[in-house]
């Protein structure tokens, strides 16, 4: 890859998974920054796919969209050969815990043979870069400190063992065959877009319609939250600045518990206490995760937003976008 590609401005870039919530922001922020990089959105359309996510960006020349299953090795190929990609950002997973208990199979199918499908047709055509999108869920639970990419993977749902997998699998495509791949592990994400099964775009579209929210036991489990735009600004910089091989993990430092996020969400929508309602827990329910991103902060990135703002602002584009979530909840 030529020092422009590097840069991302000149790059054929295949993005899976780019209708959903964090890939979708990410085709966004590359097509506003780099107008020379032509985008292949590779997207199967399930239930958290959404083509409205990109309606602003559909009829950009240097965009094109593809429907299609990335377990599918032949269209995967075909989407190879015809755009000339060079580049991969893998975003496409099956993502939510909770259907993850219910189900695993499509955790296992999406999660781990389809990432084994374009590491293979990566492989084949030569890609420069294959970035794989992972999570902090990986690491599991701990009750003190943060964790560092060299600890071992410990996850606790089917969807998490299903993302460590992938992490393995495209690791050992870079130490068997050479493939320049680089794992990010990133904390909860949260912004627009985001499809309201996940708490804090649940929890906000179930208060605009002035139903309760139902927290998970206590509702003292901790999480990092980061606001999504600086989450494509850490992949863009890996992306430019990143070594093949290496894993990076993206956190922001905003560890607030389940019951932070609720009493900030009241606040902010003007709701009182008696809207929260407490649930059963669910099963093997992580306490706490917490990364340490200080390999990445010390190559220069670091989050550009703060929580309490990026909160506010993803509320109010909620409110907004009425029409927007309410199909979705059909």
């Amino acid at each position: 890859m030529d020092n422009s590609a590097i840069r991302g401005e000149s790059i054929n870039l295949l993005v899976t998974g780019g209708l959903g919530f964090i890939g979708s922001n990410f085709i966004r922020y590359m097509a506003q920054e780099y107008p020379a990089c032509h985008i292949t959105n590779l997207d199967k359309i399930t239930y958290a796919g959404n083509p409205a996510n990109l309606t602003d960006v559909a009829k950009n020349p240097r965009y094109s969209f593809v429907r299609g299953d990335i377990c599918d090795p032949a269209l995967v190929d075909s989407v190879f050969k015809q755009y000339a990609i060079d580049t991969v950002v893998h975003f496409a997973a099956e993502s939510h815990v909770d259907r993850s208990i219910h189900d695993s199979s499509a955790f296992v199918r999406t999660n781990v043979l389809g990432t084994q499908t374009l590491l293979d047709a990566s492989l084949r055509h030569g890609c420069s870069r294959f970035i794989h999108i992972s999570t902090d869920e990986v690491y599991g639970s701990t009750a003190t400190g943060s964790f560092t990419e060299t600890d071992p993977l410990n996850p606790s749902s089917p969807y998490s063992a299903s993302k460590a997998a992938s992490d393995l699998l495209a690791r050992a495509f870079f130490i068997t065959h050479g493939l320049p791949v680089i794992v990010t592990r990133c904390t909860n994400n949260f912004g627009p877009y985001q499809y309201p099964e996940k708490l804090i775009p649940f929890f906000v579209t179930r208060l605009l319609q002035k139903q309760n929210v139902p927290v998970y036991g206590t509702g003292k489990n901790i999480r990092d939250w980061i606001y999504v735009l600086d989450h494509c600004r850490a992949i863009d910089f890996v992306l430019r600045n990143g070594t093949n091989g290496e894993i990076y993990n993206i956190g922001s430092g905003n560890e607030k518990t389940n019951m932070e996020i609720t009493y900030q969400l009241l606040e902010i929508l003007k709701r009182d206490t008696s809207a929260i309602e407490y649930v059963q827990d669910r099963a093997g329910h992580d306490w706490r995760y917490s990364l340490d991103s200080s390999k990445l902060r010390a190559m220069g990135w670091a989050p550009q937003t703060r929580f309490e703002t990026a909160l506010e602002e993803t509320v109010r584009w909620y409110v907004q976008h009425e029409r927007w979530w309410k199909p979705l909840l059909r």
